[in-house]
């Protein structure tokens, strides 16, 4: 009962955390990868020591490469992204990274991709969130056609597409700020992680709700409220526990992976936890609000 009893408390919460992701998405913007803007990405790797940032940009200036981001990576790596680029030219940028070979160095990653294809990916990533929320819903909604009373069942979908938001909006607000300050990129798989995080979220909602439907028929209380707080009790430590296993596995990813791997395993996270927050939180003490906001009318 403590979640429903408190649940101004996290509604103020949670609109804090999304209210500064919105900030930061509107501020700082979205820093796109390759995989949105079109560009390529190359990444290298010293067998020695990797020579000082600003020798490369130097190295870089008389060549028709001037305009390439260069990023150091790890102790001896360096990305660098630019304009798109063939094999020919990218033979004769790791030898202008080589420093006309005095610096030895073999070539980790290399990819390349057009503004066309760039641009249609970008609308299809879009397309595929919208669908898979509607989905979503729709399927919640129908799955809870038979619990009428005191919710109705399509109020279950729009409470879940509000935590869906939710789980969206602040990872993004996250990496919208640390695009900003530590050049972190949104990529392909920022926006599988994405529909990872809403399949996992939603997972979690559904769990409660059907808590919340099969007491409602066993009528284990005559008040929704005390109904929702001992699903809720119910579910819990199952929530908590299965999540914290999940994070626990993608922090090892995150510190022990690949520098591939890094963000996507940090978006995972994140949006892991902020899915488990808005399930226990948000969207089943919503249910209450709702019920008691109709009842006043």
């Amino acid at each position: 009962m403590f979640v429903v009893k408190y649940r101004k408390v996290f509604y103020i919460v949670a609109g804090l955390m999304v209210g500064l992701s919105l900030v930061s998405i509107f501020t700082y913007g979205l820093n796109l990868g390759i995989d949105f803007t079109g560009g390529s990405i190359l990444e290298v790797s010293y067998v020695n020591n990797r020579p000082d940032i600003d020798t490369l940009k130097t190295a870089l200036v008389d060549t028709e490469f001037k305009s390439a981001q260069v990023q150091p990576a790890g102790d001896k790596s360096v990305i660098l992204r630019l304009e798109p680029i063939n094999e020919a030219q990218k033979t004769e940028l790791a030898k202008t990274l080589s420093l006309k070979e005095t610096a030895p160095l073999k070539i980790d990653r290399f990819s390349s991709i057009g503004p066309t294809i760039s641009g249609e990916l970008a609308k299809r990533s879009l397309i595929a969130i919208a669908v898979v929320v509607l989905l979503i819903v729709l399927f919640i909604a129908f799955v809870f056609r038979g619990v009428s009373e005191p919710v109705s069942s399509w109020k279950y979908g729009i409470i879940a597409l509000i935590a869906l938001m939710h789980d969206i909006i602040i990872p993004t607000g996250i990496f919208s700020a640390l695009g900003h300050f530590r050049g972190i990129e949104i990529d392909a798989l920022y926006l599988t992680a994405i529909l990872t995080i809403l399949g996992i979220s939603i997972h979690d909602t559904i769990v409660v709700f059907d808590r919340i439907r099969e007491n409602l028929k066993n009528k284990i209380s005559s008040h929704f409220e005390e109904t929702v707080g001992r699903s809720l009790s119910q579910t819990f430590a199952r929530s908590i526990n299965t999540s914290l296993t999940v994070i626990i596995v993608l922090l090892a990813v995150y510190f022990f992976g690949g520098s591939t791997t890094k963000n996507f395993a940090l978006a995972l996270t994140v949006g892991i936890a902020v899915g488990t927050y808005s399930s226990i939180f948000v969207a089943s003490p919503l249910l209450v609000t709702w019920e008691k906001w109709q009842n006043k009318k």
